[in-house]
């Protein structure tokens, strides 16, 4: 082995260790624990389904998810109609669900408050009392407990304003420290608030969620400005989800979850442990195997063998992929093939030697009659390896990323590696016809 050469190795092999030191590893849903959901959007009268709602979908669910600072959340489109979504680590599922499915649809409306009793009237005669196009919806006022103390009826006309109206929204609180949503709306919509509330005097304005009556303040004067504030018996989580939901900005297609699963820690745990496990036996058994078979060459083999460990796990790292339950199979998988190819490289420099050449003339043979053989056995496997990232999803993904990574570094360690190190030592005894 040249000096440049085992200096280069030498450094990448440091670099490799540095790598898996400092920089930490991403485990995916199976591994670390968290919850997949699977959402079914469904069209509207107003939005058909089509491909570009449901990625509008998808972006307004990332939005929603980003703003929980859930690290390396997965959604992606399952299909025509579905969304799978995959919170690795996630600890209040419930709010998660609520802020994934709900549609956060913002309405205004132009209202008035019905009279008491109107529930109770028949159809022809609510009508009278509501219009023509009135809708006779409840402000239900909850206590912090969540049990309900007032439903009071209100008669919604025109919707005023929606969410597209607005340019951001954040969290506060009033002149009494009471939680509320602080709305600000773009020039648009601000003019058609200072409209709405000139000419709606005395009468309150319904702001609906997702066709939910959540406030109605009564319009005192003409507010310009742009700026807004939802009050009612909000807690600070609530104040909070709504935010990022108006944020976010309504789904263009309402969505329904389908599936839910939720993985706990324990079992991630597990998963790891006994992945741990496995890794440690093939390991053992292809060294002992190899050494039992080839002796020395074994030896170097297993040498080999370690040094693709340490480089395939760091490369690994570095690229920042999402260590799953298969990946770590194809991972295991891939050690496999790295001996296959000093096993394959082993007999071609059987049969050098044994037309009686010399030693590192039967290695350099026998390295480039075995090149070819396992170039091809490699490239077709990365062929596989590069259609099931292309086709697969989530933990098919993480399988070929592992596969494709292992190949690679597999096929430097049994050509470079272990060629370097046969030829370095050409006189030592050990290296005998009947080791090879």
């Amino acid at each position: 082995m040249s000096k440049l050469k085992f200096i280069l190795l030498t450094l990448l092999i440091a670099l490799s260790c540095y790598v898996i030191y400092t920089k930490p590893i991403k485990l995916g849903l199976d591994l670390q624990g968290g919850m997949l959901l699977i959402l079914e959007a469904e069209p509207t009268k107003k939005q058909p389904l089509t491909h570009e709602a449901l990625l509008g979908s998808i972006e307004v669910i990332r939005n929603r998810i980003d703003s929980l600072g859930l690290t390396e959340p997965s959604i992606r489109k399952l299909g025509e109609n579905q969304i799978l979504v995959e919170l690795p680590g996630v600890n209040n599922p419930k709010q998660a669900k609520e802020l994934i499915g709900d549609t956060a649809l913002l309405e205004f409306y132009i209202s008035e408050w019905a009279p008491n009793g109107i529930e109770n009237l028949p159809p022809d005669k609510q009508k009278i009392l509501m219009g023509n196009k009135g809708k006779l919806s409840h402000l239900i006022e909850k206590d912090k407990n969540g049990n309900i103390i007032n439903k009071k009826p209100i008669i919604l006309h025109s919707v005023a304003l929606t969410g597209a109206d607005l340019l951001n929204a954040n969290p506060g609180t009033d002149e009494f420290g009471n939680p509320v949503v602080s709305l600000e709306f773009n020039p648009e919509g601000a003019k058609k608030f200072y409209n709405t509330t000139l000419n709606n005097r005395n009468k309150p304005l319904a702001i609906a969620l997702d066709k939910t009556i959540i406030s109605a303040p009564n319009i005192n004067e003409a507010i310009s400005g742009g700026k807004a504030q939802i009050s009612g018996n909000f807690s600070y989580t609530e104040v909070k989800d709504l935010v990022i939901k108006l944020k976010a900005g309504a789904l263009p297609l309402p969505v329904t979850i389908v599936l839910e699963k939720q993985i706990g820690p324990t079992l991630g745990k597990d998963s790891i442990d006994k992945s741990k496990t496995a890794f440690l036996i093939g390991f053992i058994i292809v060294a002992f195997f190899m050494i039992f078979i080839y002796k020395t060459p074994g030896i170097i083999s297993c040498i080999s063998l370690i040094t693709y460990i340490i480089i395939s796990f760091s490369l690994f790292k570095f690229l920042n992929a999402t260590l799953t339950l298969p990946g770590i199979a194809g991972f295991i998988l891939t050690m496999g093939m790295a001996v296959d190819a000093n096993v394959i490289i082993f007999e071609r420099i059987q049969e050098e030697i044994n037309t009686e050449k010399g030693l590192k003339k039967a290695i350099i043979n026998g390295f480039n009659k075995a090149y070819y053989t396992i170039l091809d056995a490699n490239i077709t496997t990365l062929i596989a390896a590069i259609v099931l990232f292309w086709l697969g999803t989530g933990s098919i993904k993480g399988f070929a990323i592992t596969l494709s990574i292992g190949i690679l570094v597999s096929m430097f360690s049994a050509i470079t590696i272990t060629q370097s190190i046969l030829i370095s030592f050409p006189q030592i005894k050990l290296f005998k016809k009947k080791d090879i």
